[in-house]
C-alpha cells in the first residue's frame, strides 16, 4: 500500500487524536475529588455527633474519610458530585454493603461529614466533623 503525502498527514492526525483520547480518562480521573487532595495531611480527629464517639484517622489523600464504616479496600466508587467545597461519593463494598458520603470542606483543617448506607446487613447513618490534629 502506498501512502500519499495527504494520507500521511491524515494518518498522523488520526494517531495523534487516538493518543489524546486514550490519555484523556487518566487526566479526568486524576482531577476527580480534588477537594480531598487539598486537605491538610496528617492525623484527623473524627467526632460523630450522634453518639459523641471519637476516633483518629490518618489522612494521606483525603479519601480515607469516604468510607467511615467500611474498612475494607477495593470497594467500587462513583463520584456523584465533585466541587471545590464539597464531594459526594457513593460506594459499594461487594458482600458487605454500600454507602453514600458527603464531605463539605470548611477549610483545609476542618470538614463536615454525612454518611449513610448498609454495613454487615444493618443500616447506618453518620453525622460528624473531622479536624486535623497533628501528625500521623
Amino acid at each position: 500500500m502506498r501512502f500519499f503525502p495527504s494520507s500521511r498527514i491524515g494518518l498522523r492526525l488520526g494517531l495523534g487524536l487516538a493518543v489524546a483520547v486514550i490519555g484523556m480518562p487518566l487526566a479526568v480521573e486524576a482531577a476527580e475529588l480534588g477537594m480531598l487532595d487539598s486537605l491538610a495531611k496528617g492525623a484527623w480527629n473524627l467526632r460523630i455527633r450522634d453518639d459523641g464517639s471519637e476516633r483518629k484517622v490518618c489522612v494521606r489523600s483525603g479519601r480515607e474519610l469516604i468510607q467511615i464504616r467500611h474498612k475494607e479496600q477495593g470497594c467500587s466508587r462513583f463520584v456523584v458530585r465533585d466541587r471545590p467545597d464539597e464531594v459526594v461519593v457513593q460506594y459499594t463494598c461487594r458482600g458487605n454493603g454500600y454507602g453514600r458520603t458527603t464531605i463539605r470542606r470548611e477549610n483545609s483543617d476542618l470538614v463536615q461529614i454525612q454518611s449513610q448506607g448498609i454495613v454487615d446487613g444493618a443500616p447506618f447513618a453518620i453525622s460528624g466533623e473531622a479536624r486535623r490534629g497533628g501528625a500521623c
